[in-house]
């Protein structure tokens, strides 16, 4: 099958998911958005913990639910290390520069992205939809075709190189996706949900109770040998966990003025 028939594939897919949308979900409870606001604005970087443990029934919620979060054609290419034993811990802290953030942690957990395994979930998302009755055919051709195509470089990257030249002989015709066309964009592909999955873990962390702090002062590639990861592997950060000390927050909270960040077009 042609590149340009798998593009038309992605737009008549997207209009047959338009069109034969249905409401299969569960009623939705109620939200109380001023507990989910003091969640956000006490949620601080913390460098100094208290020696008080995480009850390990917390932690496994909080990676749960950093498994919750979106992620691309729901392919789900991150990991996270829960980092348990000493000598792992021991190692880990020193490749994170011995900052105070990890070695006064009760917890430590390194997040990272695996573009490597996109087609090993794309194949597990093929193998649950086909034990599903009478499963969408727009859902087989999503993950049978239209993964294939946009998440596949080929061989030493040609594959990727000819979606480069198609886009850029199609692309000011007509809408057309314009990335991952390397290795490269799949990373950043990849670190995107993996962080998405921090932002997760962090927040419910606060929800809890206890406090964290991303670090990404460290060595990924003492990491990597570590938690004895693949070179394809992409160290996101680093987290650790625990119950902030009264000084362990650095000073307040300084974000500049929203009117730098936030535009309306």
């Amino acid at each position: 099958m042609g590149i340009s028939s798998i593009l038309s594939d992605i737009k008549n897919d997207r209009n047959s998911n338009n069109k034969n949308l249905k409401d299969n979900s569960p009623p939705l409870p109620k939200i109380d958005s001023k507990e989910f606001q003091k969640v956000l604005d006490t949620r601080r970087s913390v460098r100094v913990y208290t020696d008080e443990e995480i009850p390990e029934k917390i932690v496994n919620k909080c990676l749960e639910n950093a498994l919750k979060a979106p992620t691309s054609s729901n392919l789900q290419t991150w990991e996270i290390y829960w980092v348990r034993s000493k000598d792992n811990k021991d190692k880990l802290i020193k490749a994170c520069f011995s900052q105070p953030a990890a070695k006064t942690a009760k917890e430590l957990f390194v997040f990272v992205a695996r573009p490597d395994h996109w087609r090993r979930n794309n194949d597990m998302m093929l193998d649950y939809i086909n034990t599903r009755d009478n499963p969408p055919n727009s859902v087989l051709n999503y993950y049978g075709k239209i993964t294939k195509y946009a998440y596949n470089q080929g061989f030493l990257n040609l594959f990727g190189f000819l979606k480069k030249l198609l886009i850029f002989f199609l692309g000011p015709f007509r809408t057309i996706p314009r990335e991952p066309t390397s290795f490269s964009d799949m990373k950043v592909w990849s670190q995107k949900t993996t962080a998405l999955a921090c932002q997760n873990f962090m927040l419910s962390m606060r929800a809890y109770g206890y406090d964290t702090c991303p670090m990404e002062g460290l060595d990924s590639t003492r990491i990597k040998k570590i938690l004895k990861l693949p070179n394809k592997a992409q160290i996101c950060m680093a987290i650790s966990a625990g119950k902030r000390e009264n000084k362990g927050v650095y000073g307040k909270q300084l974000r500049f003025d929203n009117k730098i960040f936030i535009k309306e077009v």
